[in-house]
């Protein structure tokens, strides 16, 4: 078994993997670590160029496009290694980025899963809207980032070089112990895309194990490579996943209060499209809260399951305010001015 096994997830990125393979084979190779492509049955030419130019990378080919989670899962669970990275193909890596990672969860076997911090591709000096300097959520579920606090990205000079706690950990780059992925159950399939780490940060969190942000390795985020920041389908994702990642994970005391909030912030929302005519936004969020209506069945099972785990309740890395209220109305845009104290 290898110590630790990079998974590029492919779906029609040829041109990343064209632009930033060579340079994670460069900076990434060696004998207690393999670069593994999976592909989510993609109709471009990634397969074609792969088997040319890097003919001893190891390939899962997929059927189909099973989307982010379940192109991970079922990856993962053909793979035997002590730690999983979950690395976008859109990602520019830096020399020594895959050390200090590892050498972190070796430290500490109660540091369940690490990321690195994620800066911008296209502004390099800056943080990356997925990840920056570490995730964490407010009382309501809505994510937000050590760097980036909704649509405000901080420039990096240096504040977040600490080695911290948070609540979850980019996808983009996203370092795992195998064992503790496969035990919570993986990556949630019926997310099929966006939010699903926070949802497996949570369930981490909630079984007593920390999530770590190490400023010691960088790595440079392209960012929208498979759903544009506009596209219709990923604001469905983000509005009814967001549902999901609650309904599953709030302990008893918090559920209906919170989820009843979150339905009416998001009836607000849902309001606010309307009123510039942004039609198709508005039916989005009305789709999402029906999709998830529809998915409470299954949501039962899964909360009750997750209850029978949960050794840790509290977290105080979920932000005990409203991000929204503190960003519009308070004019809190960076993440220095919040405090976490209740």
């Amino acid at each position: 078994m290898i110590k630790t096994a990079v998974v590029i997830l492919n779906w029609n990125g040829k041109r990343f993997l064209e632009k930033f393979l060579p340079n994670i084979l460069k900076y990434t190779s060696n004998q207690d670590t393999e670069i593994i492509i999976a592909d989510n049955n993609s109709t471009d030419d990634s397969i074609i160029f792969l088997n040319q130019k890097f003919p001893d990378i190891r390939l899962i080919l997929f059927e189909k496009n099973y989307g982010f989670t379940g192109g991970y899962n079922k990856a993962l669970e053909q793979i035997e290694a002590k730690y999983f990275v979950l690395l976008n193909s859109d990602i520019e890596v830096t020399e020594n980025w895959l050390s200090p990672l590892i050498e972190l969860l070796d430290s500490d076997n109660n540091i369940a899963a690490c990321q690195p911090k994620i800066r911008s591709y296209s502004r390099k000096d800056y943080f990356e809207y997925a990840g920056a300097a570490g995730g964490f959520i407010d009382k309501y579920g809505y994510p937000f980032c050590r760097g980036r606090i909704l649509d405000t990205v901080e420039k990096d000079h240096g504040q977040y070089e600490d080695l911290t706690d948070i609540f979850w950990a980019t996808g983009a780059c996203l370092v795992i112990r195998a064992e503790l992925f496969k035990y919570v159950g993986g990556l949630d399939n019926d997310f099929f895309a966006h939010m699903e780490e926070i949802d497996l940060c949570w369930r981490l969190k909630n079984l007593g194990y920390r999530i770590v942000y190490n400023s010691k390795s960088t790595v440079y985020h392209v960012g929208g490579g498979t759903l544009p920041n506009n596209s219709p389908f990923k604001l469905f994702l983000n509005y009814r996943n967001n549902l999901f990642l609650l309904y599953k994970n709030l302990s008893k005391n918090k559920l209906f209060q919170v989820i009843i909030s979150r339905l009416l912030l998001d009836g607000l929302s849902a309001s606010i499209f309307l009123l510039k005519l942004s039609i198709p936004n508005f039916i989005v969020v009305f789709k999402a809260h029906l999709h998830f209506y529809k998915s409470l069945n299954s949501l039962r099972i899964k909360r009750k399951e997750q209850l029978l785990k949960i050794e840790v309740n509290h977290h105080d890395e979920i932000y005990p305010r409203s991000i929204v209220f503190d960003y519009f109305l308070r004019k809190k845009h960076l993440f220095s001015d919040l405090s976490f104290k209740n």
